[in-house]
């Protein structure tokens, strides 16, 4: 069958609902905090040199960034088409670019021709560097967009808070333009001491936070659901996290070739208002808001809550069915989901949370709702007298439903 065949009968099997295949990310630089159910024998698969797997990516059409060892496909998620002559597989991109609205809706098709977020699970067991990532401008200089993000910190996946379950974001307010640049100029020297002028947050399950382009921000030790838009761009500003020397590259990765050394632009990169701001908290910080009247989603067998809600570039929401409900959830919009907790049935999919999933394996933990099948209604049943289904849902930019305030 031809790519745009496989899509069809996938979206036709799915009644407009396409199963997806995990996918998984590797990161030279991390270690994983083994929270997102791969195989204990599987987080090295890849090999080596290539690190291991702490993230899984969902619903993406944007490739990874890994470098000249990243594989083919890396990053790009898959959809499953599988009846008696076997298993057949289509990216999401491909099926997207084949069918467009069909899937994600002419409204995002016609502004954006393509699917222009992911989301992701990112499981590393100690914190990352003090980054960034660019803002359109600074982005299109190497022919990228730019990456605003959004973490959610699901209790399901947290059982440990690794190593430094605490985020460093922005810059404290008093600082000087050029005590960051020195850090920067300092990167090579050893440990820049960059976080020396930020301000770290406790991370608490259950809750987020907003990080939109040209943020500093080095992300703590919980595993976090991060939707974003559809860009693998960032910086690295910090030389020494948990004693590993980070190699000066990734410092002018994102930067044109011809002003690699320009500390100037890396300053430029900076959204300095937006670092500098003292309400940090009241202003990214997110916790889940219902999507509409408590009790009256409590008598119809569930509960749904905003958990991304900041940027109008994507949302997300945590929806959550009740023992032995059924119930019809409509969307506006196209999204793709994860099930965190529990089994049952979506549409026609059976539905099920793997305790452990083997690298390569098929699960029956994620799909992507099409636009059309999400205005009609998804019927959930949760066949378990005790387990609640959980799920997690990504959705693109503008959402129709979402009224950012």
């Amino acid at each position: 069958m031809g790519l745009s065949s496989i899509a069809e009968k996938a979206l036709e099997q799915g009644k407009g609902i396409l199963r997806l295949a995990p996918t998984w990310v590797p990161r030279s630089f991390c270690v994983p905090g083994r929270r997102i159910k791969l195989h204990p024998d599987d987080y090295y698969v890849l090999g080596g040199e290539r690190g291991g797997i702490d993230e899984r990516w969902l619903s993406s059409t944007t490739p990874a960034e890994n470098g000249p060892l990243t594989g083919e496909n890396e990053g790009l998620s898959q959809i499953v088409f599988e009846d008696e002559s076997g298993v057949q597989k289509v990216t999401l991109k491909d099926a997207v670019n084949e069918m467009k609205g069909e899937i994600i809706g002419d409204r995002l098709w016609d502004e954006y021709q393509s699917w222009p977020m992911y989301s992701k699970f990112f499981d590393n067991m100690g914190p990352l560097p003090h980054h960034i990532h660019h803002r359109d401008e600074h982005a299109a200089m190497v022919g990228q967009n730019g990456k605003p993000e959004a973490y959610y910190f699901p209790p399901q996946l947290n059982n440990h808070g690794g190593d430094f379950p605490y985020t460093f974001i922005g810059i404290a307010p008093g600082t000087s333009k050029e005590q960051i640049k020195e850090c920067l100029m300092n990167f090579t020297k050893g440990d820049n001491k960059i976080t020396n002028y930020s301000q770290a947050y406790r991370l608490e399950p259950g809750t987020g936070w907003d990080v939109p382009p040209g943020m500093l921000h080095a992300p703590g030790s919980l595993c976090t659901y991060e939707p974003q838009k559809a860009s693998d761009i960032f910086a690295m500003y910090q030389s020494l996290v948990n004693e590993a020397i980070i190699p000066e590259e990734l410092l002018w990765k994102g930067t044109p070739k011809d002003r690699i050394g320009d500390y100037d632009l890396l300053m430029e990169v900076i959204d300095w208002d937006l670092n500098v701001n003292p309400n940090l908290m009241e202003k990214h910080f997110m916790r889940p808001k219902p999507v509409k009247d408590v009790a009256e989603m409590a008598a119809e067998g569930y509960s749904e809550n905003w958990i991304c809600y900041k940027n109008e570039a994507y949302s997300a929401k945590e929806l959550t069915v009740f023992p032995g409900q059924t119930v019809t959830i409509t969307d506006a919009a196209a999204y793709g989901l994860i099930v965190m907790q529990g089994h049952g049935k979506l549409g026609v999919w059976d539905i099920e949370t793997p305790a452990l999933i083997r690298y390569g394996q098929l699960t029956n933990d994620e799909f992507f709702v099409s636009e059309k099948a999400a205005q009609q209604g998804v019927v959930i049943s949760n066949p378990s007298a005790t387990d609640p289904i959980v799920m997690l849902k990504h959705f693109g930019p503008l959402n129709p439903d979402l009224v950012i305030e």
